[in-house]
């Protein structure tokens, strides 16, 4: 039975490197008039590189290890010889798992969001003004880690206390594999801290909730307009201030499912309905996604991260300086520099390198 598998897992390594192959000729070649089909081509050229790159690889140490197991064989070839080509076996042969683990992750089926851009959401939970200070810092971590990876934060929508709380940000970020760096980190996020303006020392506990979700085009969800249900008022500033005198702020319902968006940055009705859509349509998707995932998990009785916004995945305890993440179990005693968006790529690797492990476990089992 092992032995089907191999054969089958070489074929499949072969017309991945074959496919490769066929692709260079192809955009080498003038075969190619269409600007889309390049792009698409090139895509798909991008996607198998590594992949081809590390097929190569372990093929060349399997190839090496066959010719130091020929040496090793051939009594007629002096023994210092043979001494030393053991000893490179033994360094070459402890290099194969570590190949074969990296081949298998890039072989892992990938997740069709993974690329794209997102929504993020964050939103104050229990714990009054402290919590919204708390969804305030969120965001801003969010805008740093952002920084610190090259991608295009733009905020959408902000409603904030007036006193440095957030009740609820919407942006909007942009660049190469956002949703694949920040898609474990819907749920609830709790926060240990002395508030300011406790006198007695106490510690609080406050919560915020974020929602990051895959942005979707048109052709991923497709929004009929007699599914909608659109009302106009008027937008409401904070204390007086940036209220328009028209009514541009847009509520969009949409009516399969319920789901309700609302935005009154813009002072334009217009922009403010294209703001609405794209964190619709950003909604609706990531329900199907979980929906999907959800089936899939039944399926398979083995419960997989959806991204339920219901669970408490990490505590921030600023007392002690650090930062847990329940799902995995990581502690990590770095607060500072994960508020500050520099260490959060700590939590994001672990999370990352977890959920690889769980479907390569999958994957084993069937």
């Amino acid at each position: 039975m092992a032995k089907g598998k191999t054969v089958n897992l070489d074929e499949k390594l072969d017309n991945l490197v074959r496919r490769r192959e066929e692709l260079t000729q192809l955009m080498s070649g003038k075969n190619v008039t269409n600007p889309e089909e390049f792009v698409s081509l090139s895509k798909e050229y991008a996607e198998l590189t590594p992949v081809v790159e590390c097929i190569e690889e372990l093929r060349a140490l399997q190839n090496e290890i066959a010719d130091l197991g020929g040496i090793i064989a051939d009594k007629h070839i002096d023994q210092d010889m043979r001494d030393l080509a053991e000893e490179e076996m033994f360094i070459s042969r402890s290099r194969l798992p570590e190949i074969g683990k990296k081949l298998n992750i890039l072989l892992l089926p990938k997740d069709l969001a993974d690329e794209k851009n997102a929504i993020l959401e964050v939103r104050a939970g229990t714990g009054g003004e402290e919590a919204a200070l708390f969804a305030a810092d969120l965001f801003r971590m969010y805008q740093r880690y952002s920084e610190r990876h090259g991608w295009k934060f733009e905020a959408m929508q902000l409603s904030d206390t007036g006193i440095g709380g957030l009740k609820e940000g919407v942006a909007e970020i942009s660049g190469k594999g956002v949703f694949a760096r920040l898609k474990f980190e819907s749920g609830v996020h709790r926060v240990q801290r002395i508030p300011d303006t406790e006198s007695g020392g106490r510690i609080h506990t406050s919560a915020a909730t974020v929602a990051v979700m895959p942005e979707a085009e048109e052709v991923d969800v497709v929004v009929e307009e007699k599914d909608l249900r659109i009302d106009t008022f008027r937008s409401q500033g904070a204390g007086g201030q940036h209220v328009n005198t028209t009514d541009s702020a847009i509520r969009i319902t949409h009516l399969p499912t319920g789901i309700v968006v609302s935005q009154q940055d813009e002072k334009s009705q217009h922009k403010n309905r294209a703001k609405a859509m794209k964190v619709l349509r950003a909604r609706i998707y990531e329900a199907e996604r979980v929906a999907l995932a959800e089936e899939r998990a039944k399926t398979r009785k083995n419960q997989v991260g959806t991204g339920d916004r219901s669970e408490r995945i990490r505590t921030y305890n600023f007392p002690q300086g650090r930062v847990t993440d329940h799902r995995i179990g990581l502690t990590l005693h770095k607060l500072d520099k994960i508020i500050e968006g520099g260490a959060l790529d700590e939590v994001v690797d672990a999370l990352t390198a977890d959920d690889q492990a769980t479907l390569l476990a999958e994957l084993s089992e069937k």
